[in-house]
């Protein structure tokens, strides 16, 4: 048989019910760590990446390192002094100094000449080297300040959109005090009370969930900036969609040319040219020059001796050649993948930069239309509610509606900011 409840036990039940639901929003939001400092500026959030990022540190001392290396690669090789000692008749030293003709001590030194031009060619590949290690730090200052961007941005859309939820919540809490009251007098159902508790619950539960992610955000974000995990967290400013003028063409043409695979696949290709010259260099010989002085028995004169030698490329088919086909292959393999770079940017660009586009126009709908026609929605349900010209499920769908829109709106203003940031990570700052 089925029990029936008496309206007195339904309303106290339902009573205790959203006392229970408002003090348990009270507590969570209680336990929500408040940050007390001011919104740092974004700009600077991104400066403090691109100078205290662990990587973009690494970056710049593997740069500054590899500076130091051309002028070592244009530098003569290190001389060879020598002594020599020539006895007779013994193995002690000076032995034959005053019996024999044939002794003699002496001093010298020997110098290795590389190939004209080898000097320079190899100077020439080490700064190019440097350069793509100073490309390469570039992309790490990029990379570490898009990471701030997006995670900023994705904080920006968790603290609005949680602030949001907190807001309406209390509106929610209105409804509900509505839907009891006209419980009470006989108009209403048990079960718009109810309802209103399950969008309540809901919103508590998303709001866990947003948290939790805003831990995760803040993680990542300190990391990239190179702050430890336990600093304090990072307060969230407001934001405003950045001006972007550039066309899809002109973003196509400007990644081209500024994106830093593109420019360390340049500085390797020029790399490879400079390679490609002195392998051909290497059929030239490389010299060495010495010279010494030598000093004879009593009643002799001294000797003075100068050498030059050659290394001749006698095996130039098993070295020098294949040495020369292999620079020629990745010189041409340097310039496909730059090819390859050049469009895989320009592509990237036009993309990130028609998601900017359409995000303005999604933006100027939620904003102008679909945000203000939900809000006025929302007021005609309540007053018809209250008017008993409406039923609960109307209002909590407006109710639910203008949320929704609110956060969509967020959501797309954070996506489209990390389009831009995206876009400023191929071509560089658009200021």
């Amino acid at each position: 048989m089925r029990k029936t409840i008496r309206p007195a036990a339904t309303r106290r039940i339902l009573s205790m019910a959203i006392l229970t639901i408002a003090c348990g929003a009270t507590a969570r939001a209680q336990t929500i760590p408040s940050v007390r400092q001011s919104p740092p500026r974004l700009a600077d959030l991104v400066r403090e990446a691109r100078a205290r990022n662990p990587g973009v540190i690494a970056a710049r001392l593997r740069w500054e390192a590899l500076e130091r290396a051309p002028i070592q690669a244009r530098t003569l090789p290190d001389p060879e002094a020598q002594y020599q000692q020539f006895s007779v008749g013994s193995p002690n030293p000076a032995a034959g100094y005053e019996t024999s003709n044939f002794y003699y001590s002496g001093f010298g030194f020997a110098q290795e000449i590389p190939g004209p031009g080898k000097l320079r060619l190899r100077g020439e590949i080490a700064q190019r080297d440097a350069d793509l290690a100073r490309h390469q730090y570039e992309a790490a200052q990029r990379a570490a300040a898009e990471q701030v961007r997006e995670d900023y941005f994705e904080l920006y859309y968790l603290t609005k959109t949680v602030g949001l939820l907190e807001r309406e919540r209390d509106d929610l809490a209105a409804i509900a005090q509505i839907a009891q009251a006209r419980y009470r007098v006989g108009e209403g159902q048990a079960q718009d009370v109810l309802k209103a508790q399950l969008e309540a619950t809901r919103m508590l539960d998303e709001i866990v969930h947003h948290h939790r992610e805003m831990d995760q955000r803040q993680a990542e974000i300190k990391a990239a900036l190179g702050r430890d995990p336990d600093s304090v967290a990072i307060a969230i400013g407001d934001v405003a969609p950045t001006r972007v003028e550039l066309t899809e063409a002109g973003a196509a043409r400007t990644a081209a040319d500024r994106s830093t695979d593109v420019m360390m696949d340049r500085a390797a290709e020029e790399g490879g040219e400079k390679a490609v010259s002195l392998a051909r260099q290497n059929y030239i010989p490389d010299f060495t020059i010495g010279y010494s002085w030598e000093k004879t028995g009593p009643g002799f004169r001294d000797y003075y001796m100068l050498s030059i030698g050659a290394k001749i490329p006698l095996y130039f088919w098993r070295r020098q050649t294949p040495a020369l086909e292999q620079a020629e292959l990745e010189l041409a393999a340097a310039r496909s993948r730059m090819r390859a770079h050049q469009l895989d940017a320009g592509a990237s660009a036009a993309s990130q930069l028609v998601a900017i586009r359409a995000s303005d126009r999604v933006l100027s709908i939620y904003r102008d239309g679909l945000i203000p026609q939900a809000d006025n929605s929302l007021r005609a349900a309540m007053a018809e509610y209250r008017a008993s010209k409406a039923d609960f499920q109307t209002l909590i769908s407006a109710f639910v509606e203008l949320l929704n829109l609110n956060q969509e709106y967020y959501r797309e203003l954070a996506d489209r900011e990390i389009a831009v940031a995206r876009l400023e990570q191929v071509i560089g700052d658009l200021k």
